[in-house]
């Protein structure tokens, strides 16, 4: 019986068919959609399918965040698009954008929900309350989990820069996760960690303490990250790097062409992306 892939195994052959970094983040607006789909929150399966049917050759990951889509009640639609993808890019992973970060017990819920309700490769989680709110996701098999560790938002340095006296050397607290995630929580091989590109000189930080594990990396497009500084920092030939882009995408137009324009931005931020790795 063939063993079904693995989220690392799905990572590296989407990253190969499609010679891509790029990661789309399907956070559906419907105060932003365009056209005639503006302001109806029962078409965020339409308008986010039509996302994926046009960026589904062009990815390495689809990154859907769940509170674009309970906020509007469309759970049920969510659950639907991860079929859609499942039809229309099988190779592509789906990471859910969840950011869970509960004990155990909870977790366990949580863990059902994002890898049997919705089916997700990956979840974004909330290190914060320490590795036992972590271990129920890991039981899950060829799943991924990537771990805050250096957010883009301004407001991560309230606790991510601070030092950590009580542990030798003084690290960072984001340095810390990094060396967990690395090392003694990573005990399949199924942690990733989330680095904003925001935070360039960060990420290389990141990449020296965790040298193996995937990065998952927001900010580029809308908030401002660097793409090539971005790659220039995080890529290594044995280390896959995520590079999310969602609004620049999502947004590229305001008309019934979106579709298309997303297509045509998406295409424009993954070359970028590809050509950086010649650059470091």
């Amino acid at each position: 019986m063939t063993q079904p892939l693995t989220f690392l195994d799905m990572l590296s052959a989407a990253q190969r068919q499609n010679h891509s970094m790029l990661c789309v983040g399907l956070d559906p607006e419907p105060a932003r959609f365009p056209g005639h789909l503006k302001g109806d929150a029962s078409k965020i399966y339409d308008f986010c399918a039509a996302i994926v049917d046009a960026t589904a050759d062009l990815v390495i990951a689809f990154k859907p965040q769940i509170a674009y889509f309970a906020a509007h009640r469309a759970e049920a639609q969510l659950e639907r698009l991860v079929q859609h993808m499942r039809r229309v890019a099988p190779q592509v992973p789906i990471i859910l954008d969840a950011k869970r970060g509960d004990i155990g017990s909870t977790a366990e819920q949580y863990a059902i929900e994002a890898f049997e309700r919705y089916g997700a490769d990956a979840v974004t989680l909330s290190p914060f309350m320490g590795f036992d709110s972590v271990a129920p996701y890991l039981k899950y098999q060829g799943k991924g989990a990537f771990l805050l560790c250096r957010t883009s938002n301004p407001g991560g340095d309230d606790l991510q820069n601070q030092r950590l006296a009580s542990i030798e050397g003084q690290p960072l607290l984001y340095e810390h996760i990094a060396q967990l995630a690395q090392g003694p929580w990573n005990l399949n091989g199924q942690l990733g960690l989330v680095v904003g590109a925001t935070y360039p000189a960060e990420i290389e930080r990141v990449r020296t303490v965790a040298p193996t594990v995937p990065l998952l990396i927001p900010g580029v497009g809308a908030q401002g990250g660097d793409a090539v500084a971005t790659v220039r920092a995080g890529w290594r030939p044995d280390a896959p790097i995520i590079v999310n882009s969602s609004r620049a995408i999502l947004y590229a137009s305001g008309g019934d062409d979106f579709a298309e324009s997303a297509r045509r931005e998406a295409v424009k931020t993954r070359d970028v992306l590809q050509a950086a790795r010649g650059t470091r």
